[in-house]
């Protein structure tokens, strides 16, 4: 039981911390066009050349450090098994994989973004390991 909760809140924490990057952060710093919704797909597939190049970047750290974060977190509340931070790794690898495959970019942003992506798990899955090797 404590696993599936340490998966859960970790899914939770990743999630909240991609979208305080980019919308708390990343849409306050550099505000989207007039008109602009971020939550129509259709939208954003329309209108990506409009979105300002901060708030791109933004959503590149968001993904890096949301993956980092919910694996630490699963880990730390797990205490004895990695499978949870792998759960909230890959759950967040294949969300950032679909956003790529799914909105047409620049490539800049699809490589630093996947790449990004693959490197956060690769730290996240460092710090939970030192977070289950404590106990």
């Amino acid at each position: 039981m404590k696993n599936v909760l340490a998966t859960i809140i970790g899914f939770i924490v990743a999630s909240l911390t991609v979208y305080i990057f980019e919308s708390f952060i990343g849409h306050n710093l550099f505000p989207l066009p007039e008109g602009a919704n971020p939550m129509d797909m259709e939208w954003i597939t329309n209108n990506m050349d409009k979105i300002p190049m901060g708030s791109k970047i933004f959503v590149v750290i968001g993904h890096f450090a949301g993956i980092i974060a919910g694996m630490f977190v699963a880990a730390k509340i797990s205490k004895q098994s990695m499978i949870p931070s792998y759960i909230v790794g890959i759950l967040m690898l294949a969300a950032t994989i679909f956003n790529i495959i799914m909105l047409p970019k620049e490539l800049w942003f699809s490589l630093s973004d996947g790449l990004l992506a693959i490197a956060g798990f690769l730290i996240g899955k460092t710090l939970a390991q030192k977070q289950i090797q404590k106990t």
